[in-house]
């Protein structure tokens, strides 16, 4: 299913799932990557709000560059007890994030912001996930394949980091990276999505 929109989109992301995700709601795009260095989470911050930060820093980027369109940016933000959990570093830190949050349940807080340069609009969407115990050796296996080193909390839910997962309560997709149903809502309340019941739906 695809929808007609009045309006450029743009991505604001780099990331590979998201382009994904925006191909599964069916909402004509183009990626532009934002140029800024993300902050690190400041004390005390909750961590959604942190995630809509760096969404709207990120759309913001893109939105001066593309002027006319309606931006879209996003971030993933994996979170437990005041802790979190960014892109890991290297193999060590991979596997201590794993390790950690394994046998017990965490957050994952994705924000988004959409915006035209004008009219702008940020929310999060939190999903809470439980981890399995896993043994040693299948936590070594999972960071030596090279998937958790560009994904927030050193897992990918929709790749091998589902062999961990126990149970989730929320959005999936937030998880993944892009909340797309809400997503969606937020373009159609800002008159983006101008496909109706005429157009062939």
């Amino acid at each position: 299913m695809e929808f007609k929109t009045n309006r450029q989109v743009v991505l604001a992301s780099g990331s590979p799932r998201r382009s994904e995700l925006m191909g599964v709601a069916g909402i004509p795009f183009i990626v532009r990557k934002p140029q800024v260095q993300e902050p690190p989470i400041r004390q005390r911050e909750n961590p959604a709000n942190y995630a809509e930060r760096l969404a709207a820093l990120k759309a913001r980027d893109v939105a001066e560059r593309e002027p006319g369109a309606v931006v879209i940016g996003a971030d993933t933000v994996v979170h437990q007890e005041g802790r979190a959990y960014g892109k890991p570093s290297g193999r060590e830190e991979a596997k201590a994030f794993l390790e950690s949050l394994c046998g017990s349940v965490h957050s994952v807080s994705t924000g988004v912001c959409v915006t035209d340069g004008e009219l702008e609009r940020t929310f999060s969407v939190t999903t809470d996930v439980e981890f399995r115990e896993a043994p040693h050796w299948l936590i070594d296996r999972y960071v030596d394949s090279g998937d958790p080193m560009d994904k927030a909390g050193a897992y990918g839910i929709q790749s091998g980091g589902a062999l961990f997962v126990k149970e989730i309560r929320g959005d999936y997709y937030a998880v993944v990276g892009l909340p797309i149903a809400d997503m969606f809502e937020v373009l159609d309340e800002m008159g983006v999505i101008s496909a109706g019941k005429g157009d062939g739906l």
